[in-house]
């Protein structure tokens, strides 16, 4: 649903409205599992999750757009934090109700959450949703096929794709393979998250910044890449859960470079339709890397599937430093010989 929502987000140039159903929908699926709690039920309900995440987009355009060019690494980040924060808040109080008071109760509270930030939404005002010229429906699909769009993406693809298969699954089973009681399990989880949310922050600090995305991206690959391979080589639970620490480094600050240095340069009018598309490439990564490491820890073991995620981390550094220092280099100078010419 990602990008034909992000053309659509394009082409009405709407996304209060997007932003309203979003919330509304995701209050709604929850309503349906609490009256309909079958397998028909619960697959209705998340086929409707699905539809109201991808509205994400325009949460992000819609944001961003408050901020001029020189800002967009600082709007990326901060609406990526509190992105994060609202996932720790859930997992935590999840967590909490389901052993305490059941699921009947956490599908309430979510769909109240949701509802309430669907009437919230009424009282946004979007001094950007201005007539505009008109855009035909090929030159906004056609931001799809710019270079730099599809290279972040693939970057995004890549660390969404180690975070799905790593914090979010496999790291889980090695740590129940060494002993760890489900409080130890949750509080691996709740130091990733939160981790997340303070990185998103720092990664607009003033020494980030002064870093650039050029040094930052291919620097936390290479530091992912360890995270990659000393987790399943490492038997100490306590060693694995401060190490916890670095996909959260990479989720807060790699992410938040990768979507701003995706979105640069794009112009406002085709804004969602790029981050519907660079949404959709990093949505398959999330999909096919742990499809991928799931059959490699299958047919060989779970060491060599994380010592191919690291494989992955250093080609995504070295692609980075290439594109930094190489193409992008190659590419000012042709520009600039343009010019002259002109």
């Amino acid at each position: 649903m990602r990008l034909p929502l992000g053309i659509a987000a394009d082409y009405i140039n709407k996304h209060k409205l997007f932003i309203f159903l979003g919330s509304l929908i995701a209050g709604l699926a929850s309503l349906i599992r609490l009256f309909f709690p079958s397998g028909y039920g619960f697959l209705l309900a998340n086929l409707m999750s699905g539809c109201a995440s991808a509205t994400w987009i325009s949460f992000m355009v819609f944001y961003t757009n408050f901020y001029p060019s020189n800002k967009q690494q600082f709007a990326t980040s901060t609406i990526i934090m509190f992105n994060n924060i609202g996932i720790l808040i859930a997992f935590v109080f999840g967590s909490l109700f389901f052993d305490n008071l059941g699921m009947n109760t956490i599908c309430i509270l979510s769909s109240i959450v949701g509802i309430c930030g669907a009437i919230l939404s009424l009282f946004i005002k979007d001094n950007k949703e201005e007539s505009r010229t008109y855009i035909s429906l090929k030159s906004t699909i056609c931001v799809c096929f710019k270079k730099r769009l599809i290279f972040f993406g693939c970057l995004a693809l890549i660390q969404q794709g180690i975070q799905m298969s790593t914090t979010m699954s496999f790291t889980t089973k090695i740590l129940e393979d060494l002993g760890a009681t489900s409080i130890l399990i949750g509080c691996s989880s709740i130091v990733y998250m939160i981790c997340a949310v303070i990185f998103s922050r720092l990664s607009s600090c003033k020494l980030c910044e002064n870093l650039g995305p050029k040094i930052c991206i291919p620097f936390i690959f290479f530091i992912l890449s360890f995270y990659c391979v000393l987790v399943p080589i490492i038997n100490n639970l306590f060693i694995i859960l401060t190490l916890q620490i670095i996909p959260g480094m990479a989720t807060g600050i790699l992410f938040s470079y990768i979507t701003s240095e995706a979105m640069k340069d794009i112009p406002l009018d085709k804004k969602s339709t790029s981050m519907g598309f660079f949404q959709a490439i990093y949505a398959l990564g999330m999909t096919i890397i742990p499809i991928l490491i799931g059959n490699i820890a299958e047919y060989f073991s779970i060491k060599y599937s994380y010592f191919t995620l690291a494989f992955l981390c250093y080609l995504a550094s070295a692609s980075s430093i290439f594109y930094y220092n190489f193409y992008l280099t190659k590419q000012k100078k042709y520009s600039g010989n343009n010019n002259l010419a002109d």
